[in-house]
């Protein structure tokens, strides 16, 4: 499966859409694009088709340090409550 990131300005901040399979191996990746985009960065979620564990606890920490999660599959959700 294939993993990529796409960054686009929308309104003064950045969003930052995640397509693919994410896995652990993305996460340094995906926390440098989220860095360069600044504290008002968001994470797209709409086209995540598989997620890891270490996926599911690194977007908690991220959505608790401000990262909002757009269009956050539901059974993404669910694994990020179980982990709170």
């Amino acid at each position: 499966m294939t993993f990529r990131l796409e960054r686009s300005g929308d309104g003064g901040r950045w969003i930052v859409r995640m397509i693919g399979a994410a896995t652990a191996e993305h996460l340094g990746e995906i926390s440098e694009q989220l860095d360069l985009c600044g504290p008002r960065a968001a994470l797209d979620l709409e086209e995540v088709t598989v997620v890891g564990a270490d996926v599911i606890r690194f977007l908690l920490a991220r959505e608790r340090q401000g990262i909002e999660l757009l269009h956050c599959p539901t059974y993404i959700r669910e694994w990020i409550k179980r982990c709170e």
